[in-house]
């Protein structure tokens, strides 16, 4: 593995930020998602405990499986096209 221009560093660091920020935004809808039988029904106790802890363990797992997923696909599409790739329709691909 060579050494990485600044551009390819300056775009990992974009797509990790990208991946952080929409993870969070993933987390916290499905958060808000799941826990809202607490409010709705106005739960209480040990039933109100259990609907929010997995909607924490749905945010968590969320938020873990965006970032994955985000960084996976940069990773795999951050390699160079090979020249004799057929073009996306449309014809703006690689030539």
């Amino acid at each position: 593995m060579g050494k990485r221009t600044q551009a390819q560093r300056d775009a990992m660091t974009v797509e990790i930020g990208y991946a952080l920020v929409t993870a969070a935004f993933l987390a916290a809808g499905l958060f808000a998602l799941c826990a809202a039988p607490v409010l709705l029904l106005d739960l209480a106790g040990g039933t109100a405990r259990g609907v929010l802890a997995v909607a924490a363990t749905a945010a968590g797992l969320g938020f873990v499986t965006r970032v994955v997923r985000v960084l996976w696909r940069f990773g795999n599409g951050a390699r160079a096209v090979r020249p004799d790739a057929p073009s996306p329709p449309g014809g703006s691909g690689p030539r």
